[in-house]
């Protein structure tokens, strides 16, 4: 049995030409899935778009009907950097949607993968940084909504701050909340969360794994969520634009194992989203995002 992933095809939206953001990553990442076999019949699942009242769970409503009724203003856009259109606002809600989708397979299967979310930059009044709505902290406060989880840690190993998720969750001892990125790196201004290791530039795997081991020994020795939420971005990778450490593939490989390995040993849920990735070739940053699913689905299917 394989893994379950999340997709919709509303994650990929028309952009001008030229813009700086690889949104053709995800019908990449879906297209290598299915080409090796990571994603059979069966495996997958449709997000149904966020209603409005998730959203607000976790974003000022204004904010949200700005996004949803076509009338956040210029700035407001310019901060996130991606133009407004109703397809960015399907294709938001759409991500929410599915990270909400993977979190209740996660609680049903004990492990479920996204083909898009990760959006942690977004606070709860504005978006900034590529991510319009915040996906993870959204999931967090529908399962608490619904009485399916109130414990709950997010695990953030994107190469940025996710300082968007502590600013929503600063206060909520129901949400833990790690990120461990490059520190001289977007956003300039981090916000502080439960625990947060800034990493020199340049790291490499060695380094990278090592302060990796001791830290998930901290934060899941501290506590036993009902579900974890794991941003696996892909730009520590040592040729990602926006990157600034020095991780390989191999690298990318260990640390998702090292994760998924320590929530499948503790039998704690767990939801993964893919974060951040930048690259100009968009077929090699589709195969790097895959190696999470490749990693989830063999430790997936050994334990069953």
């Amino acid at each position: 049995m394989a893994v379950p992933i999340v997709h919709h095809a509303a994650y990929t939206v028309p952009l001008p030409r030229r813009h700086r953001f690889p949104m053709n990553k995800y019908q990449a990442l879906i297209e290598v899935l299915r080409h090796e076999g990571l994603a059979p019949p069966g495996s997958c699942y449709e997000p149904e778009p966020a209603p409005r009242w998730w959203l607000e769970l976790a974003h000022e409503s204004g904010y949200v009907a700005g996004i949803c009724e076509q009338t956040a203003p210029d700035a407001v856009m310019r901060r996130i950097g991606l133009p407004l259109s109703p397809e960015l606002a399907r294709r938001s809600r759409c991500a929410v949607g599915g990270t909400v989708l993977a979190a209740r397979l996660a609680l049903e299967r004990g492990l479920a993968c996204q083909t898009a979310g990760g959006s942690h930059h977004a606070a709860h009044d504005a978006g900034a940084g590529y991510c319009v709505f915040n996906d993870v902290a959204v999931a967090c406060r529908v399962l608490q909504a619904l009485g399916l989880a109130m414990d709950m840690a997010v695990i953030d190993l994107d190469v940025h701050q996710g300082d968007g998720t502590a600013q929503i969750f600063r206060g909520d001892n129901a949400v833990y909340t790690f990120s461990m990125h490059c520190e001289r790196n977007f956003p300039v201004r981090k916000q502080p969360g439960d625990r947060d290791v800034g990493l020199p530039e340049g790291l490499d795997d060695e380094g990278y794994l090592t302060v990796l081991a001791e830290e998930l020994e901290r934060v899941l020795g501290e506590r036993r969520p009902d579900i974890v939420f794991y941003n696996a971005g892909v730009d520590p990778h040592h040729l990602d634009r926006l990157g600034k450490l020095a991780l390989t593939d191999a690298g990318l490989a260990r640390r998702d194992e090292m994760v998924i390995g320590a929530c499948l040993q503790r039998a704690i849920p767990l939801a993964c989203v893919i974060g951040g990735g930048y690259s100009d070739d968009v077929a090699a940053l589709g195969r790097r995002h895959a190696i999470l699913h490749a990693t989830a689905d063999r430790l997936y299917r050994r334990q069953i």
